[in-house]
């Protein structure tokens, strides 16, 4: 098989429910429409930057990985993870290595969203992190699954235009 496999379109996001519920449908839906979007391209085709960004398709998959590792284990259940690479780096995590492969990345991606629910599931929307983000005073389960949609939503509309550059796919 060529590229990365394409999870089943994600079922309609309900309107009704559950807050908790509500949130955690916006998200998964964002998380499977990502993996929808680098699915069935070559390795090449995945590190390609077609536009005047640096931005390839891969590195937004591997970001979007280290978004929920930073904020669902290192900001709200305060697991000891070392980010000490962005001080160095910080458009690191957007770029993916030479010996990364996107087998590797999607792994990693799809293990951080495990984790993430994990922590979702234990923990109720009203729960404070536990070690927020410097210069945050608190931040609740809620505010981050929030700020997750609105990141992860950002992200999906710059790998629409990579992924229709790089092949005229849309959708999702």
């Amino acid at each position: 098989m060529i590229g990365l496999p394409a999870p089943d379109p994600p079922p309609r996001t309900p309107r009704t429910g559950p807050e908790k519920d509500l949130l955690i449908a916006l998200l998964d839906d964002k998380r499977t429409i990502l993996l929808r979007k680098v699915a069935g391209l070559s390795e090449e085709e995945l590190r390609r930057t077609p536009t005047v960004s640096t931005l390839s398709l891969l590195g937004i998959l591997k970001h979007t990985a280290y978004d929920h590792q930073w904020w669902f284990r290192r900001q709200f259940a305060g697991e000891d993870i070392d980010f000490s690479w962005a001080d160095v780096d910080p458009q690191v995590d957007f770029t993916p290595g030479p010996t990364e492969t996107a087998e590797d990345i999607r792994a990693f991606f799809v293990d951080e969203v495990e984790r993430a629910r994990a922590i979702i599931d234990a923990s109720s929307l009203d729960d404070l992190a536990r070690d927020p983000q410097p210069g945050l005073k608190e931040a609740s389960l809620r505010g981050i699954m929030l700020h997750m949609i609105i990141e992860m939503s950002r992200h999906l509309g710059q790998a629409d235009i990579i992924r229709e550059t790089i092949d005229g796919s849309t959708g999702d």
